[in-house]
Parts: C-alpha cells; structure tokens; sequence
C-alpha cells in the first residue's frame, strides 16, 4: 500500500518538503519456498515508508492535473517473520527454521505521469537488511544470521477515488499497484542455499495522506476567515 499527493479538484504546487508516507504491504518470491511442484510461494512482507514529495523545476506536461510532483524520495521500514519447513536449507542443520528479516531502505521514486487521479512512477529502493535463523523447537536456538544488501526497481501506478462534494474523504483513498525485481549485492549467508533476488509485488488500497492534510488545512483556512468576519 503506497500514498500519494493528487488532489484531481485543482491543480497547485506544493512545496519542496511535502511530507508523504504510508504503510506498504508486498508480496516477495524467494528461490527457497517453492510448492511441491516447485513454483515459487509469495511471502508476504510488512512494513512502512515515509518521505518527501518534491514539485518539477520546469515545466512537464505528463505531471498536469492534480497537485504536481516529480518525484518522492524518503526511507522505508519492513519485517517478514517466516516458517521454512526445508531440513538442510542452512549449513549444518537438519530441522525445520524460522526466518526473521528486518531491512532498511531509501527509495528514489521518479513520476512519469499524473494525470488528475491517475499516475504511473519508477520507485528505485536501496536497503540494508539483517537476518536471523531459529530452529523450530522449544529452546528456539539461533542457528544462523547475517547481512544483505537488496536493490530493487520497480513501476508503480495509483488510482484515487474522485472527491464527493458532500463526502470528501472518499478522495482520500484508492488503489495501488506495484510490481518490480529485486537483486541482491551480498548475500547474508553465501554457503547456504538462500537467496532473496526475485519478484515482488503488491496489489491492493492506498490511502493518501496529502489528500487528507491538504483537506484540513483547507477546513482550518476556511474557519479562521470565518472568524475574522465576525
């Protein structure tokens, strides 16, 4: 799930440091969980990300309509706490483990169109990830850990609900789609047969926080004029 700023009623520039984040739920393909006919299984990862919304410094076309942005740029958060039942995926082990992963990212983000409630962009993410291993007993000991270095790209596209005159936080919400491919620079444990290149995606509702904070300080705008007038 990603937020976005676009607003579909006017057309406004924000400023440089428009704050910007959202909870981001994707869907990872790693080489070690397959089925039983050896297809990849998704594995869902959780995590955050906030940063900063930044206007184009000349004039771009494509990002006409809604409130313009070029690109967005912050850092971002993820957990995936994961059963492996695959004896001997790790050196000297012949149980079943669990997987803790906790990675740290900054992402790039360029938009190639914004078109009122529409928008397409290229997320381009670097991270610092940790790994821990427990076998699956009731002592849980640690059996393996490490560190890996993912960098991933992506394409990204957003679709916000249109505002209701009556109800506007309808266009506060909407839909996000993310597919991209992410490599890994070092892998955590080389001797192993682990390996988190692969596919992510991620489909699902969004919910764009500018939307919401541009509409309040709209409300707070409209008030104190109100008051002035009395």
């Amino acid at each position: 799930m990603q937020l976005r700023d676009t607003l579909a009623a006017k057309s406004t520039k924000p400023n440089p440091l428009t704050f910007t984040a959202s909870t981001d739920q994707r869907f990872f393909f790693f080489s070690d969980t397959r089925n039983d006919n050896g297809r990849r299984i998704p594995v869902s990862v959780y995590g955050i990300r906030a940063g900063f919304l930044f206007p184009p410094k000349q004039d771009r076309p494509a990002l006409q309509g809604g409130r313009s942005a070029s690109f967005k740029a912050g850092a971002g958060f993820y957990f995936i706490n994961q059963h492996l039942d695959r004896p001997g995926l790790l050196p000297n082990t012949s149980e079943s483990v669990t997987r803790h992963l906790r990675i740290a990212t900054v992402y790039y983000e360029r938009y190639w169109l914004r078109r009122k409630a529409f928008e397409i962009s290229t997320p381009i993410e670097f991270g610092y990830g940790h790994s821990r291993y427990e076998r699956n007993d009731e002592q849980s000991n640690e059996v393996a850990r490490g560190i890996f270095l993912p960098l991933g790209v992506g394409v990204s596209a957003a679709y916000q609900f249109p505002a209701i005159r009556w109800l506007k936080p309808v266009h506060w919400f909407g839909l996000n789609m993310l597919t991209g491919y992410r490599f890994i620079l070092k892998r955590d444990i080389p001797e192993s047969q682990i390996n988190y290149t692969g596919f992510y995606i991620s489909v699902g509702p969004s919910f764009f926080l500018e939307n919401l904070t541009a509409d309040v300080k709209a409300w707070r705008q409209k008030r104190k004029k109100k008051k002035a007038a009395r």
